[in-house]
């Protein structure tokens, strides 16, 4: 039975939207992808980039860090408002908004040469391309008819290909020029885009432009942000040696995270326009769904960004060859997400959703063991991460379709959710990597445990699929 907000418009008719032509509709696929690639390559070409970091701007590994995850930050604030903005003012128009910022932010990052700087700019930057998933999933599903279900599907495979793109670009700027090449990249493409958009994407239908205003939820707003940063503040000064606060202030910090999250969720609740709709959150099959694509959508890209560090700390390798792991992993990726669309109506959705887990955990245990004798670590890494990249791609396109499925005419907010959610699992998992890595003598190990802690939480996550709405069959 699908589960819909309530107080919201109809879902319009395929036939009311249903304009475009074959090769208009790949044109349009084409603009959107390429602004997801770029955000794609963004959450990935800076870890190749952490090493260089701490030593260029002489910070330590742990707030360098924060570089990624004040990234996710600025995602899971801004995603629920890109998709309430979205639905009510028009995708193109705020995809445009969208990748102005973006290209803006990047090019005022690469010319930062403070950390606290760098860090304010990567929320910017996130928040510019918070409205990227929004709004280009709002833009297929209202252009693209029945094959809406399989376009949205292919989205799984646009991040793979930047999660490969972006280690090989980091790692050639990091050997050779320097780590602010990896923000000066997007400022072509983002004006390309921009100049794409403008000329091809569609119009917004006048009702939506006419829509009228909507009011944010401020206080929701705020008691997420205090959340997430109490919790981030908490991990990453206890990972510190020489953290400015005692140790009572870390568990204030604590109990500030846990009390603010308590008080967000029991604020949805009550308002009459919350931050985010509570039905999209822990509504019939959405709490399920979200669940998954924390575990294995947003875990799995947190402890995944951190792989070139760990090929460094461990093994010695230099930017470049930590870079080619993550290629392994989303050549991997694509591929699986490609096949897992092609046979998702035959297959359903709960059946790519257990072998892709179980997958990514033999996956991320191959990554936290001592390759055997005779198996160079470079090569033992590359297949083991290949081996997780088959399992996200089998995930990515069953755990997308079964968010939207059950309320496809709020596509752009159901959209920011599910990239909420893998922003608060990248968030947590790299808070506690890396302040469990601070100060330690003995990163290499540490980090291997991460590795073997991860695998163990996506095993025993598992039994969450059982929970996911199965569908056979196009919606």
């Amino acid at each position: 039975m699908t589960a819909q907000p309530q107080d919201r418009p109809a879902a319009p008719t395929d036939d009311a939207h249903d304009t475009l032509t074959p090769a208009r509709r790949a044109l349009v696929f084409s603009i959107v992808s390429l602004a997801l690639l770029m955000m794609s390559v963004d959450s990935t070409i800076v870890a190749t980039a952490l090493h260089a970091l701490q030593q260029d701007l002489h910070t330590s590994v742990n707030w360098a860090g924060w570089t990624i995850t004040a990234y996710a930050f600025g995602f899971v604030l801004m995603l629920p408002i890109s998709g309430r903005l979205s639905d009510r003012y028009g995708r193109r128009r705020i995809f445009l908004c969208s990748v102005a910022v973006f290209t803006t932010a990047s090019l005022l990052c690469g010319l930062t040469d403070n950390i606290a700087a760098l860090i304010a700019l990567r929320a910017l930057q996130a928040a510019g391309g918070a409205g990227f998933t929004p709004s280009a999933t709002g833009i297929v599903v209202d252009h693209f008819g029945q094959a809406r279900d399989r376009a949205v599907g292919l989205f799984g495979s646009i991040f793979p290909i930047g999660a490969m793109i972006g280690p090989v670009f980091g790692g050639l700027f990091v050997s050779y020029w320097n780590w602010r090449g990896v923000f000066f990249v997007n400022v072509p493409i983002g004006l390309a885009v921009i100049a794409l958009a403008l000329r091809y994407v569609p119009r917004d239908p006048p009702l939506v432009q006419n829509a009228g205003r909507t009011r944010m939820d401020g206080l929701g707003m705020g008691l997420l942000a205090a959340t997430l940063l109490t919790g981030m503040l908490a991990a990453s000064y206890l990972g510190e040696p020489d953290a400015p606060v005692a140790p009572p202030v870390l568990g204030l910090l604590a109990l500030a995270a846990i009390g603010c999250g308590w008080l967000f969720l029991r604020h949805v609740g009550r308002s009459d326009q919350p931050f985010i709709d509570p039905l999209l959150i822990h509504g019939p099959g959405f709490g399920a769904v979200n669940l998954v694509n924390m575990v294995y959508g947003g875990i799995c890209i947190g402890a995944m960004a951190l792989i070139p560090l760990y090929a460094t700390n461990r093994y010695g390798m230099d930017a470049l060859q930590g870079g080619t792991l993550l290629v392994a992993q989303g050549a991997a990726s694509i591929t699986l997400s490609v096949l897992a669309t092609a046979t998702l109506r035959r297959t359903g959705y709960r059946l790519p959703l257990y072998a892709g887990g179980a997958i990514a955990a033999a996956g991320m245990a191959l990554i936290a063991l001592t390759p055997p004798a005779g198996i160079a670590p470079h090569a033992w890494l590359t297949g083991a991460a290949f081996t997780v990249g088959i399992g996200s791609g089998m995930v990515n396109p069953a755990s997308r379709n079964a968010g939207l499925q059950l309320a496809p005419q709020h596509a752009s907010a159901i959209a920011g959710l599910r990239s909420l959610c893998f922003q608060v699992g990248t968030i947590a998992v790299v808070s506690l990597a890396t302040a469990a890595l601070a100060g330690a003598g003995d990163t290499d190990e540490r980090q291997a445990w991460v590795y073997a802690a991860v695998a163990v939480l996506l095993a025993i996550s598992l039994p969450l699929v059982a929970r996911i709405p199965e569908h056979h069959g196009r919606w």
